[in-house]
């Protein structure tokens, strides 16, 4: 699956060199701008959770809670077989962009792909999954009731916000991302006791800013990359390090003891364990 999202964004990558090189690279159809209109109600109202998967290729991705239903909100696109498909399974719900397989290449000269999805969720429990390629991503979280998230992407420009408490109790969060810019903020509030972070070459910020119910335990894993962690102040914390050669800044009430650094508080207790390739981690109060 990862592997299909990725070949659109190898694809865009490649349209850098395809000036200089003489490279067959397939170009898509694009044609005028469409709207699908997505109005998804609950597959049963006896469910007491509901597994919801997204899918999609390079392009924009907003998600906020605040929707009727499972989910509403629209598609717009102007690659016809990019058309998303809706499929249900029992209580599985995945919405899913057309030609992911087999429908890989670059805009001709002078025109522009549009791929905007706009989805809002509702007020059933959910465990979410979204799958995407190289894209940006605005997902807005806060108070959506979610039991479990999982994000994989690509080449992505990302922001995952939890500005108010999620009413659930998450059982993970897990995110995995390939060379790019994410940003997970106020984490705190997601209301999970175990956050896996996956990334390759990029800039990655984890907050852990919020109303802490409970213990996090939580494994940040990257390549070449800078990791920015952000402790509230008076939150206990320790963060373990790991890996190759790493350059660690510390801003605030840190305490080093080897490869350990700690915070004293009160409550609940961050754990963080980091495990990185040659890469700089900064670890921050607020």
């Amino acid at each position: 699956m990862k592997r299909a999202l990725l070949l659109s964004a190898a694809a865009l990558a490649a349209a850098s060199l395809a000036c200089g090189i003489n490279i067959n690279i397939p170009q898509l159809t694009i044609g005028p701008t469409q709207t699908l209109a997505i109005n998804e109600p609950v597959p049963d109202a006896s469910l007491k959770q509901v597994d919801l998967a997204i899918t999609m290729g390079a392009g924009k991705l907003s998600l906020t809670g605040g929707g009727n239903g499972l989910v509403d909100g629209q598609v717009s696109y102007n690659v016809a077989d990019w058309k998303p498909t809706i499929t249900h399974t029992g209580s599985s719900v995945s919405i899913d962009q057309g030609g992911m397989q087999n429908n890989v290449g670059l805009p001709p000269s002078g025109s522009t792909i549009v791929n905007d999805w706009q989805l809002r969720l509702g007020s059933t429990p959910l465990a979410l999954t979204v799958n995407a390629g190289a894209y940006q991503g605005t997902l807005s979280l806060g108070g959506v009731p979610l039991r479990s998230l999982a994000i994989h992407d690509g080449a992505s420009n990302a922001k995952l916000t939890f500005d108010t408490a999620n009413p659930q109790s998450m059982d993970s969060l897990t995110y995995d991302t390939g060379a790019s810019t994410v940003s997970l903020l106020e984490l705190a509030n997601a209301n999970t006791k175990a956050i896996d972070f996956t990334g390759g070459a990029g800039d990655y910020e984890l907050d852990f800013s919020g109303n802490l119910q409970h213990d996090i335990s939580a494994t940040v894993k990257s390549g070449v990359s800078t990791v920015r962690l952000v402790v509230p102040q008076a939150t206990a914390a320790k963060v373990n390090v790991s890996g190759g050669m790493n350059n660690v800044n510390t801003d605030g009430s840190w305490t080093q003891t080897g490869d350990s650094y700690t915070q004293a508080g009160q409550g609940a207790t961050i754990t963080i364990d980091v495990e990185m390739g040659v890469g700089s981690l900064k670890l921050v109060n607020k």
